[in-house]
């Protein structure tokens, strides 16, 4: 496989470097968190004048690196790698395996001459409590799957098959080294017994292997849709299940998402500025790894398309919620969903996510909300297709699902 450009956190870490600060590379496992530190910044450091030896890689989730996993250990080692004053660029995979990381790293940071670089598949390892150990000097980059502008720039076909293919099995960079549909399949579903559920039952010490089997399959089936803790119960309770506790349930859950595998979108009532704590939405991670977990039997585009959507705003940095408006329909008020709520620094957009809009009808349907919302920020419908974009006739920006993945600049059209 070519070697595959990840320019946007390429930029984020030359942006960084020699910051003084630890900087903290996140995400899903296999999402490419490593393959972005080396090789794409490491051969940007190289081409850069930074000689090999000044760039120390460990891998501590190998076998052979199992001893460093001690944190004296590690420590000696860098250390002894250190050769002259000149800046060492220091990288060290998955290192929420060592005990007592935060000591070691907070070590580095008194040697001018050591920039670091970790990645972790944990978001424990993130808390408070760590972040305080760093004392303000952690610097997190949230690596994503491929979005699909990556997927595309890799595939062979044009944008409209690369959308099928993506819809189907996501952007986990080696599904585009799969050659057959049985091969990208198969190759999901390993990645989420064999890896994924394993760390989860090994890190908390799961001891209801039936219990977090069943949640993560209602999870991946209400990608879209409103759910809580209550509601995960009421299913348990349903089936039989009396002997499952709400607290297990919710541990569960924050569990999974410690893992990175779903991402949790709050609801934000939009009139009243307040947040409304439940119910919330959930969104996976990778697409192909929801559909996966359902053996693709519930592949339904409207709600695969709003959950790519919502990874692409997450991945360019916004903070996203779910939009409710209370508003008049007949005799009653009742609250409308507004699909996202979208803000970075100054910047606000209400986006809906459409898979079409074939009529005027269909049209008015999808504005109706956006149009009650009382302020001046940019409001927009992402639709299914290629097509310019356009306003409606009450100012609502109509964009295709390409143009909005394709091009960043394409919300401030």
């Amino acid at each position: 496989m070519e070697t595959i450009k990840r320019d946007m956190y390429l930029q984020k870490l030359i942006n960084r470097k020699d910051n003084g600060l630890i900087k903290v590379v996140t995400g899903i496992r296999r999402c490419g968190k490593s393959y972005l530190l080396d090789p794409i910044f490491k051969e940007y450091l190289l081409d850069n004048g930074v000689s090999k030896d000044h760039i120390i890689k460990m891998e501590l989730d190998k076998r052979e690196n199992s001893k460093y996993r001690n944190p004296d250990e590690l420590d000696k080692y860098i250390r002894s790698k250190i050769i002259d004053e000149k800046i060492h660029y220091i990288i060290l995979d998955e290192i929420q395996l060592v005990p007592d990381f935060e000591s070691v790293l907070n070590g580095f940071l008194y040697e001018r001459n050591m920039d670091v670089y970790v990645t972790g598949s944990n978001s424990k390892f993130l808390s408070s409590d760590v972040i305080t150990e760093f004392r303000g000097r952690g610097d997190q980059i949230q690596v994503f799957p491929l979005s699909f502008k990556e997927f595309f720039s890799n595939y062979s076909g044009d944008k409209f098959a690369a959308w099928d293919e993506y819809v189907m099995y996501g952007g986990m960079p080696l599904i585009l080294d799969k050659k057959t549909e049985k091969d990208k399949a198969q190759y999901l579903k390993d990645l989420f017994s064999q890896t994924y559920i394993k760390d989860i039952i090994e890190r908390n010490n799961i001891q209801r292997f039936d219990v977090l089997d069943t949640i993560i399959n209602i999870l991946a089936s209400s990608i879209g849709s409103l759910t809580n803790i209550n509601k995960i119960y009421d299913t348990f309770i349903s089936k039989g299940q009396k002997d499952v506790s709400l607290n297990t349930i919710n541990s569960y859950v924050n569990n999974i998402e410690n893992t990175y595998i779903v991402n949790k979108s709050d609801r934000y009532d939009i009139k009243g500025k307040k947040y409304i704590s439940t119910p919330v939405k959930f969104y996976f991670t990778d697409v192909g790894l929801r559909n996966a977990r359902l053996n693709f039997r519930q592949v339904e585009e409207t709600h695969l398309m709003e959950n790519i959507i919502y990874n692409e705003l997450i991945s360019r940095g916004f903070n996203v919620d779910v939009g409710v408006v209370e508003m008049r329909d007949g005799d009653a008020r009742k609250q409308f969903e507004i699909d996202f709520v979208c803000n970075l620094g100054s910047k606000r957009y209400y986006i809906q996510s459409a898979l079409e809009l074939p009529d005027r009808e269909k049209t008015i349907q999808e504005e109706r909300p956006l149009l009650n919302i009382n302020d001046n920020f940019k409001k927009i419908i992402i639709v299914k297709g290629s097509f310019k974009p356009w306003y409606s006739e009450e100012g609502i920006l109509i964009l295709s699902i390409f143009d909005f993945l394709l091009d960043e600049k394409s919300l401030d059209i």
